[in-house]
């Protein structure tokens, strides 16, 4: 089996690393991965200059000031031959619960391999300053020796969010669904040496729909949360709806 594995924390993050030492003994991995910290660049993929693929000392790969999606986006149109059998991304440090996911890099990697008719995982722990990436990584590990066995349906994302735990303190996986957040906390103001403005994104608000069967409720529990996820967005329930709402504007 041929795994790629990607982050939007850096090609140096030692989630990254913890999380190719565990799944090397079980495929053999190629690792592509930003230059830097892309936390929050989504999907972007950068079509205004050329990239430039680098090779660190211990093998792994990075694109210099490449996003996620581009180092997954090469990895499978380009760089791997034969292409991967799977997109592995992570460790992530924080997590990617609720309405996180349309902002991360981490998830916008795996689905980037989805997109390109891979399966992929998603793969964060719930702390910026983790211990326990052994406990994501044996995890990771875990599902990925169960798709070797039965594969998931082709347009499946799984989004992982894993407790900073001993893995013996873990109450186990649990299937959830997104949760949603409150709406983010004010812009922060600031002033630069100059006197000027200068702006920082506020942090994420707390959670407002977290009840039992969300990823929040999960990781509160100590569960790490599985959540199926898809890249169509389209809200087919209101087609009917919209549909007579359209006949009703006058062009």
């Amino acid at each position: 089996m041929r795994l790629l594995l990607s982050n939007d924390d850096g090609y140096q993050a030692p989630g990254l690393e913890c999380l190719a030492e565990h799944l090397g003994t079980l495929a053999e991995l190629t690792v592509i991965a930003p230059s830097r910290d892309r936390s929050g660049a989504s999907n972007s993929l950068t079509l205004d200059r050329d990239l430039h693929v680098c090779t660190a000392p211990n093998g792994f790969h990075y694109v210099e000031e490449g996003t996620p999606t581009d180092c997954v986006h090469l990895g499978i149109t380009g760089l791997m031959k034969p292409e991967p059998d799977m997109v592995v991304s992570g460790i992530n440090n924080g997590a990617n619960l609720g309405d996180d996911v349309l902002y991360s890099g981490t998830v916008a990697a795996a689905m980037e391999g989805r997109t390109l008719g891979l399966p992929a995982i998603a793969l964060s722990i719930t702390s910026r300053t983790p211990k326990h990436y052994e406990t994501a990584a044996h995890i990771a590990r875990s599902l990925v020796y169960r798709l070797l066995e039965r594969e998931l349906p082709p347009e499946i994302i799984l989004n992982i969010n894993v407790p900073d735990l001993p893995l013996e303190d873990l109450r186990g996986l649990r299937m959830t669904r997104l949760g949603h957040r409150h709406r983010a906390e004010p812009a922060i103001r600031q002033e630069d040496e100059d006197d000027r403005s200068v702006w920082r994104v506020g942090p994420p608000g707390p959670d407002k729909d977290g009840g039992e069967g969300t990823d929040f409720h999960a990781v509160r529990e100590g569960f790490a949360s599985v959540t199926p996820m898809q890249v169509d967005l389209t809200r087919h329930r209101d087609f009917d709806n919209l549909s007579k709402w359209l006949q009703q504007i006058a062009l």
